[in-house]
């Protein structure tokens, strides 16, 4: 396993639609692990492959405080939403910036597990807006471009500034 380098807003790469996983094979398993390692160093609750420059339909999120509950979705659609709610987010590819987000309180999702078997799942709070969160990274949205675009401008500036610096290092 390998702690993966993950992207940081505003990379364009973060901007890439990721597409559909035709086969859950060895070097998606692979992907899958080194992805779990890099958001458990992190620390994080959520990762999309995305973020680490692997454009395929997978993310992984753990909200558990211990991290001993992964879940592991490859090819995930959410069919079903009800409700909203708003939260602070945050993201490790916008690392130290929170910002309220309005998103669905309740998802109904499918997806491929790590064994390639079809499920659902039912989630509202935390992991909702997590899984959320990740699935609009496939879609090649980070979460700041729901901000206002003053908001999200500002942002963008400082970590353009922040990236140029640990580049300088």
């Amino acid at each position: 396993m390998a702690i993966l380098n993950v992207l940081n807003y505003p990379d364009s790469r973060l901007h890439k639609i990721a597409s559909i996983v035709e086969v859950v094979d060895s070097e998606i398993k692979a992907i899958i692990k080194d992805m779990t390692e890099t958001m458990y160093a992190a620390p994080g609750i959520g990762l999309a492959a995305t973020q680490v420059d692997f454009h395929k339909r997978i993310i992984i999120v753990d909200i558990s405080e211990k991290q001993n509950d992964l879940i592991v979705l490859i090819n995930p659609e959410i069919f079903r939403t009800d409700g909203f709610q708003e939260s602070e987010e945050g993201c490790l590819s916008v690392p130290g910036i929170y910002e309220k987000v309005k998103r669905a309180s309740l998802i109904k999702v499918k997806a491929l597990n790590i064994k390639g078997e079809t499920f659902e799942l039912e989630v509202d709070g935390k992991i909702s807006i997590c899984i959320q969160h990740e699935m609009d990274h496939l879609m090649g949205k980070v979460f700041v471009e729901y901000l206002s675009p003053l908001k999200k401008n500002r942002i963008k500036s400082k970590m353009i500034k922040r990236n140029k610096k640990s580049v300088a290092i």
